[in-house]
């Protein structure tokens, strides 16, 4: 089949695209690179942002990346198969966006939306306090507070990117969900047209990183990636803070923090290929592409691992992540017990952490279940149940 893939998040779509293609497709991927992460495509579609900050700058950057998409739109036509990142697949307005999904609906086969981020359902149910325990926007019954998740509420909720979701939901062929939080999400919405797909990560590129069993005397390497503007949403200020507790209380010759903060692609596997525990996503039920990439590597996980991810995968025996409630304290005790106080637990870990992702999440057998998904016959549009208010 031919196969166009718009949008990057944490580099999914080209991780998907090589399995794709090992399997006989051709496959186009057209995305900015998610953005300073500067992950590979085919197509290039970053912003040129030119040399200053002012007005006429920015409007002058504006002009031509609308240069860039009139160029490079009209060429992508007669694609079996068209797949979304997310409802806001290019780096416009949402205000803007319906006329470019109406041409690639027109001139191609089917569409399917990824949920994989940031979107209408997604900050929907997890603002109803009752789907999940925790999560980036809820305590229990309580509302988490702090400014990225009002701009949230306000962008996807109350804002044209909601409205854009919907439409898009409702009009395309499928809906892929990539992690348990999405697939809750989607589901209650769209039930017969949503269908769970792990991850990719293309094990054969990867080098696990050297074993634990000779480390007993040397310290913990702990990799914490930041985005500054995400911090909070994130929980990596909690992680931190109990790293640099850890470290004060067992000592720098126990524990070396390893802190990346808005680096590129390839500079962070660098750096997390000098460490040996990952810290990610606090507020999460489940491992992500980053922590995916990290227990490929051999990488220990402290980070999102609810029984609930495990079931969805159908998971009976293998428990490597490290799962952490979402308190500073917690992830203080987990990483003292089972890692610090705990060091003869370390090989095993790293051995079920890359036995995990061969079974649940390598790239030629998830593009595999893509496949499937593409051509099912419930992949078509399916009338929505109705949505409930907020």
């Amino acid at each position: 089949m031919k196969i166009l893939l718009i949008g990057e998040f944490s580099n999914v779509h080209w991780t998907l695209a090589e399995g794709l293609r090992a399997l006989g497709h051709q496959v186009t991927v057209v995305s900015d690179g998610d953005r300073w992460k500067n992950y590979p495509r085919d197509v290039n579609l970053q912003r040129r942002h030119l040399d200053d900050s002012s007005r006429l700058s920015r409007l002058g950057g504006a002009v031509r990346y609308l240069c860039d998409l009139a160029r490079i739109w009209p060429t992508l036509k007669g694609y079996d198969i068209v797949q979304l990142i997310n409802p806001v697949f290019i780096d416009l307005k949402a205000e803007r966006l319906w006329p470019f999904y109406q041409f690639l609906r027109r001139h191609n086969g089917r569409v399917f939306l990824g949920a994989f981020g940031i979107d209408y359902y997604w900050v929907k149910v997890g603002c109803d306090c009752k789907t999940f325990r925790y999560s980036d926007f809820n305590f229990g019954s309580q509302l988490r507070d702090y400014p990225f998740m009002h701009t949230m509420i306000h962008d996807w909720l109350k804002g044209a990117k909601g409205e854009l979701n919907q439409r898009i939901a409702e009009d395309c062929d499928g809906i892929i969900t990539g992690l348990y939080e999405y697939e809750m999400c989607y589901r209650p919405f769209f039930p017969q047209k949503t269908r769970f797909i792990p991850f990719p990560i293309d094990l054969s590129s990867i080098t696990p990183v050297a074993t634990l069993h000779t480390l007993s005397y040397s310290p913990l390497r702990f990799f914490i990636g930041i985005q500054r503007s995400r911090s909070a949403y994130k929980g990596t200020d909690m992680m931190l803070s109990a790293l640099q507790r850890l470290q004060a209380d067992f000592g720098s010759e126990c524990v070396a923090i390893v802190k990346a903060e808005n680096v590129p692609f390839t500079q962070y596997q660098e750096m997390m290929n000098s460490s040996h525990v990952l810290l990610d996503q606090l507020y999460s039920y489940t491992p992500a592409m980053n922590a995916l990439l990290a227990m490929a590597k051999g990488l220990i996980v402290v980070g999102g691992g609810e029984e609930e991810q495990y079931q969805l995968l159908d998971e009976q025996e293998l428990r490597p992540i490290i799962n952490v409630q979402p308190t500073e304290q917690d992830v203080y005790d987990q990483i003292a017990n089972r890692l610090l106080s705990g060091r003869e637990n370390i090989r095993q870990l790293q051995l079920d952490s890359v036995e995990y992702i061969r079974r649940h999440h390598d790239h030629i057998k998830v593009a595999k279940n893509y496949l499937d998904f593409y051509n099912s016959p419930s992949a078509s549009r399916q009338a929505p149940l109705p949505p409930t208010e907020l």
